[in-house]
């Protein structure tokens, strides 16, 4: 079945949500608190996770759509889709998506990381300057969460970024001394034709690492969600934090080519898995099912 006869159901169920929110929104709170919780990571020490963070700082494209994620029940019933596959361990998110679906019943036996600093939307003057308009530590706990999750971009010819590394830092101080994970994901990036673009190459891709797991007080908690870009024997090298692997989109000429540099960085000793979002709720053929089961098949 397609992600697009399975969204349908989710017109009423959507309605409901909305009825929530405007009578009952103390719901939510106590839905958060009493859903099943489990192990952070189980006995294979291995993790596979569904993120949906990219509409809150304004990046609605995917699979060559610029509006893709525009509508949110269709994005709620592909997200269901997905966490239902056997494997999937959790979701990565903003508070909306989170709340949306602990009213579905869909996080239920999951792990969940928080997505942090959302304010350097995509596009504007300001990028660079991610501050944390999502999830706070506080708000973390209060949710439930596992850890936090915090995009680390690094501009060295744009002021902004200092602000990001302080919030950064201290988000990170403060979530180890909650002990959770503090899951960073740090680029070398620079404006290109006005673009803001991640230098992928190994080199860079070290050199974020080394600034990223310096932050904070404490690194007793933090890990690393890094890109897989050539030469991650080396990029693996840079660090003795557990990583978990943004999957990116995969090349449309040549999938299966992507596809095997995943399966190869899954192979090296402090990987621990995948954190991949639109790859897997568009994919190209629709069928989210299907490129979850890829996913997770690579993972496990």
């Amino acid at each position: 079945m397609t992600t697009t006869v399975a969204t349908t159901p989710f017109v009423s169920e959507i309605a409901e949500i909305n009825e929530v929110r405007l009578r009952e929104p103390s719901r939510i709170k106590k839905l958060l608190g009493s859903r099943k919780r489990r192990p952070l990571v189980g006995e294979d020490g291995r993790l596979m996770i569904v993120a949906c963070d990219h509409p809150a700082r304004g990046a609605l494209a995917a699979t060559g759509r610029p509006d893709a994620m525009a509508s949110r029940t269709e994005l709620l019933g592909r997200l269901v889709t997905a966490l239902s596959r056997p494997g999937v361990d959790g979701l990565l998110a903003t508070a909306d998506i989170i709340e949306d679906l602990v009213l579905l019943g869909a996080l239920e036996d999951k792990v969940v990381f928080s997505s942090m600093n959302r304010g350097g939307l995509q596009g504007s003057v300001f990028e660079m300057d991610d501050r944390l308009t999502g999830y706070d530590v506080q708000g973390t706990l209060d949710a439930g969460c596992d850890g936090a999750k915090m995009l680390t971009r690094i501009d060295l010819d744009d002021p902004g970024t200092v602000s990001t590394l302080q919030a950064c830092g201290q988000a990170i101080t403060e979530l180890n001394r909650a002990e959770l994970v503090a899951l960073v994901e740090p680029f070398m990036s620079s404006r290109v034709n006005g673009k803001v673009v991640n230098d992928l190459s190994a080199d860079a891709v070290i050199k974020s690492v080394h600034i990223a797991q310096g932050l904070g007080a404490s690194s007793a908690y933090t890990w690393m969600k890094l890109p897989v870009v050539e030469e991650m024997e080396r990029v693996m090298d840079a660090t003795t934090l557990p990583t978990l692997l943004l999957g990116g989109d995969p090349d449309a000429a040549s999938p299966d080519a992507t596809y095997a540099a995943w399966r190869t960085a899954l192979e090296l000793p402090s990987v621990r898995g995948l954190v991949v979002g639109r790859t897997l709720l568009y994919p190209a053929d629709d069928d989210v099912a299907n490129a979850v089961d890829i996913a997770v098949s690579m993972v496990r």
